[in-house]
């Protein structure tokens, strides 16, 4: 038996839980991922699978297996890191995940590693806060970008890189068009910003959450005339239509180009919301990832992302 492809079969159904796609994923038939989770029974001595008509999950013991399967999966990918990587020159995979808030920030900074190390690969995805700590405690991700303040007083083996600061604004269509593009208003406070029809972010998303908690603290409780988990649909349905938003800073900096918007910083209360890159602490770092923590520690950069993120602004 090939004991690293059937850990990584064991975590593609770990992540898909279903036979039939995790097989697909790795390219095998599913009787053949059925036979691999078998094989591995028999070689720890162990039932790993819950067996039903479906996949039911895995038992106690499974999830040690499948924690060691991370483990040795990872070790796996650093060692090829270190045989393709010379001193100066990392090569390899980097997997990287944002809260959608986030995503305009961490593809500036993967542009930036990019063009500092050619050989890296970046793999950029948008995920939700809970998917980002899950994808960090699993391995999946090598690094995450999002609200620090939710891994603050847990016991878990995750550390946070500080970024930048979230500071929030009400983007609406201005009411004069200018010259230039995009227009910072006056401060606005958020009970003015509750009388405007707003889209906001579906509630799973933590944006929402801070969003809520700001009306809440100010009186109110608002409900949005539209929501919208694509931070895409959110900036092109005030630029589209008769509604307005409220955005973080590195969201209004990606329509500063159009001049019929205006972005009005929101006050009474004032909300600040640490941002920063977060990776697992019980593994060790490959060359690409301490490569790209080097960036995210580099003072040129962290410049650049809070002039990005509306620190300028605000």
């Amino acid at each position: 038996m090939n004991i690293l492809a059937s850990m990584r079969y064991l975590v593609a159904l770990d992540k898909h839980r279903h036979f039939g796609r995790a097989a697909k994923e790795c390219h095998i038939t599913q009787p053949a991922l059925s036979n691999a989770m078998r094989a591995l029974e028999a070689e720890f001595a162990v039932v790993i699978v819950k067996r039903g008509r479906s996949y039911a999950g895995l038992t106690p013991e499974g999830e040690q297996v499948l924690a060691a399967a991370q483990r040795m999966l990872h070790e796996r990918d650093l060692l090829g890191q270190e045989l393709a990587s010379e001193a100066l020159h990392p090569r390899g995979a980097l997997r990287l995940g944002a809260v959608p808030t986030a995503v305009p920030v961490l593809s500036r900074f993967v542009a930036m590693l990019q063009s500092k190390h050619a050989g890296i690969v970046p793999q950029v995805l948008s995920l939700s806060s809970s998917e980002l700590e899950t994808g960090l405690e699993d391995l999946s991700l090598d690094m995450a970008l999002g609200y620090t303040g939710r891994i603050e007083g847990r016991k878990t083996g995750v550390q946070a890189l500080p970024q930048y600061t979230e500071h929030y604004f009400l983007l609406r269509r201005a009411k004069t068009l200018r010259a230039a593009g995009l227009h910072i208003g006056a401060r606005m406070q958020w009970k003015q910003a509750a009388m405007y029809p707003l889209v906001l972010l579906t509630r799973e998303m933590h944006n929402r959450t801070i969003v809520d908690a700001a009306f809440a603290s100010a009186g109110l409780d608002v409900k949005p005339v539209m929501e919208t988990n694509s931070i895409l649909t959110l900036a092109l349905s005030v630029v589209a239509g008769n509604v307005c938003s409220v955005m973080p800073g590195a969201l209004v900096d990606l329509v500063r180009g159009y001049r019929e918007l205006e972005a009005l910083p929101l006050v009474e209360p004032e909300v600040r919301t640490p941002i920063g890159f977060m990776t697992q602490t019980s593994v060790r770092p490959s060359r690409v990832v301490e490569a790209a923590l080097t960036l995210a520690r580099d003072g040129a950069w962290l410049r650049h992302a809070a002039a990005h993120s509306g620190l300028l602004s605000a």
